[in-house]
């Protein structure tokens, strides 16, 4: 049983298609076909269900696909590991992004000024993933409830309430969300962990947001809200600060309006060298970021 074997079986497994397997694999079908029995001859079982020209991964071949992912999984920390023992702050950090998607860019160009080699592949909350899917880091701005997962938090800042100017209560200091009851609402689509927080923050305000337009990044509610067209929830420090001449930004007294943007990471799997840094870069830029609102708030403050 070399590794070899176990990579093929371990892409026929998950694809249940010899002819994709081969094609994916650069290597013809009937090589394939031949190692896939020449290692059920050697475990003594049969991995899959044929009939005709279709296979099923049986019961053996799930429990020995359970192993053979645990295996190459480990190998590849391993060859991972080794490299970061060089102190080459090398690969690919995976994050999944569920909050701060909009301060991200800056974060990843940042890093790599400095490590020209780090790669990044980012997992957005609206894809189809797993529902625990595997990943170096995970920003977020509530609780992780994935098993074997440990979070930190790294920046909690207010929402506040983004009115065009011309809106009745932009002449302001601070509204209470009630009073916003038969406003229309600029959302982010729901699933978005921004929108299940602010919709929660109208139920407790007693009402239900009246949504009238649902976007999916943030850029295309603060051009709405320039626009006059709905009001909409703003949070101060990760979506940036003033929205422009035509925008009023006004605190919510009632009730209480804040986020936590939290990091999170697994704690039995191994974090390379490049995840490390980069986890101790964004905790480092969070904090910088609030340092720079404080700062700001003490030499501009509010009238």
């Amino acid at each position: 049983m070399d590794l070899l074997s176990l990579r093929y079986f371990q892409t026929v497994a998950k694809l249940e298609n010899m002819t994709l397997a081969a094609e994916i694999l650069q290597i013809s079908q009937p090589a394939i076909s031949k190692m896939i029995k020449n290692l059920e001859g050697e475990l003594n079982v049969k991995l899959f269900d044929r009939t005709g020209k279709y296979i099923r991964l049986n019961e053996y071949g799930k429990r020995f696909l359970v192993k053979v992912d645990l295996a190459l999984q480990t190998l590849e920390e391993g060859k991972t590991e080794l490299l970061d023992l060089s102190e080459r702050p090398t690969g690919t950090v995976v994050i999944f992004i569920q909050a701060g998607s909009y301060l991200l860019p800056d974060m990843i160009t940042l890093f790599r000024q400095k490590y020209p080699e780090a790669q990044f592949k980012l997992l957005q909350q609206d894809q189809e993933i797993s529902r625990y899917p595997a990943f170096d880091l995970c920003i977020s701005s509530t609780p992780l409830k994935i098993p074997g997962t440990v979070s930190t938090p790294v920046l909690t800042e207010e929402i506040l309430l983004a009115v065009p100017n011309e809106h009745r209560l932009a002449t302001r200091k601070s509204v209470r969300l009630n009073e916003l009851a038969e406003d229309g609402f600029i959302s982010l689509k729901i699933g978005k962990q921004l929108r299940e927080t602010t919709d929660s923050l109208c139920h407790a305000a007693g009402f239900a947001p009246r949504i009238i337009y649902e976007c999916d990044e943030p850029s295309m509610v603060r051009s709405l809200v320039r626009s006059g067209l709905g009001v909409s929830f703003i949070p101060a420090v990760t979506w940036g600060g003033s929205q422009g001449s035509s925008v009023v930004l006004l605190p919510i007294e009632e009730p209480i309006s804040t986020r936590t943007i939290e990091i999170s990471w697994y704690t039995n799997r191994y974090m390379t060298n490049v995840a490390k840094k980069f986890k101790a870069f964004v905790e480092d830029y969070y904090k910088q970021l609030e340092e720079d609102k404080l700062k700001n708030e003490s030499t501009n403050p509010k009238a």
